[in-house]
């Protein structure tokens, strides 16, 4: 057994080494060849940013051709940790159809848009995930006038749907759960359900209470008798997401967003953080996030501020939410600080 086992790892030496004599002289392996994400993102000198693009309060593209949003500050945080910079962004829209194979081509660098982070999504698109900065949930939206304000009223209904998500996979799932009857009609876009919407094709909709929450403000006066269901039907954690593979990149775009959690736990704001910075009593670990002691930075490829640079470019996540998302009415809740009662956990920077 011993005679066979060192013939047998002789001849895949022997042939190892042949193979490596095969190669073109200067040619390397491909993990040697390719530089990382971070080494690649800093010499083009921006972050390639996948973005809804037209979901206010969460991305969405200003006639002035500037970007605004919730997911939209996550992006100029991580090129304030990066280059010093949060307007070191290029943003690219991207449909709920493409957001997967935009990410698999490496056409964008992260994904900040409202995407849920599943197990088939995580196992089998591609992508890694970050933590979790939205915890939403799916409901519906009907017309006041049609009564319609419970999953019981949907019985032989019509309910517009975005192809291709997580909601139009719930729908279907709540639907066969109640033995409720009704027509689905499915859009690529939610501009196009909300259309269908408006043009009465269907008698309610349903996606993420945010993503209804942005459409009626959106819609103005125009929504005038539309309500959302009191109740959500489904879980829907949003996350940033990137190519898988890239230990050193998820790394960044991970702590980068825990770095606006950790800040707001020590109440650290972009108007204060000067005074903080100051105070010689601030804890270890908020000093350790200013950079102002230890070396952690070093194990991210960071200067030693990005963590100062993040909060001054956008704020706290308490900052970011009440910025982006009071105005549509949305309330903290579940995307609380868990000293509040939510569900925003920091994990520990030490």
């Amino acid at each position: 057994m011993y005679f066979r086992l060192s013939r047998m790892l002789s001849i895949v030496f022997v042939l190892a080494l042949v193979a490596a004599f095969s190669l073109p002289l200067g040619a390397a392996s491909p993990a040697l060849a390719q530089d990382s994400l971070l080494d690649q993102v800093r010499a083009r000198g921006n972050v390639v940013c996948g973005i809804n693009g037209t979901l206010a309060g969460f991305g969405f593209v200003n006639p002035d051709g500037t970007v605004s949003g919730f997911d939209a500050d996550f992006c100029r945080a991580l090129a304030a940790a990066i280059f010093g910079d949060p307007d070191a962004v290029e943003y690219v829209s991207v449909s709920a159809a493409d957001r997967f194979p935009t990410i698999q081509a490496g056409e964008i660098d992260v994904l900040m848009r409202n995407t849920t982070f599943t197990f088939e999504r995580d196992t089998q698109q591609g992508a890694e995930f970050g933590p979790v900065t939205y915890y939403d949930g799916q409901t519906f939206m009907a017309r006041e006038a049609d009564g319609i304000a419970t999953v019981a009223d949907l019985a032989d209904t019509a309910v517009c749907v975005i192809a291709g998500t997580t909601t139009e996979a719930n729908l279907s799932d709540i639907l066969a759960t109640n033995n409720i009857s009704a027509e689905t009609l499915t859009f690529e876009s939610i501009d196009q359900v909300i259309e269908a919407f408006v043009q009465e094709r269907c008698d309610a909709v349903t996606s993420d209470r945010s993503q209804l929450s942005s459409r009626v403000a959106q819609a103005g006066e125009q929504s005038a008798g539309w309500v959302l269901f009191a109740d959500d039907f489904s879980r829907e954690p949003l996350a940033p997401a990137w190519r898988a593979g890239d230990a050193q990149w998820g790394d960044v775009v991970r702590w980068v967003v825990n770095a606006t959690f950790v800040a707001e736990a020590y109440g650290i704001t972009s108007e204060n953080i000067d005074d903080m910075i100051a105070d010689a009593s601030l804890p270890a670990e908020a000093k350790r996030l200013l950079g102002l002691e230890g070396e952690l930075h070093t194990y991210l490829g960071l200067d030693a501020e990005w963590g100062q640079n993040v909060i001054r470019a956008v704020g706290n996540y308490g900052e970011i939410f009440d910025r982006n998302l009071g105005s549509l009415g949305l309330e903290r809740v579940a995307n609380a600080l868990y000293t509040d009662g939510g569900l925003i956990y920091p994990l520990p920077y030490r």
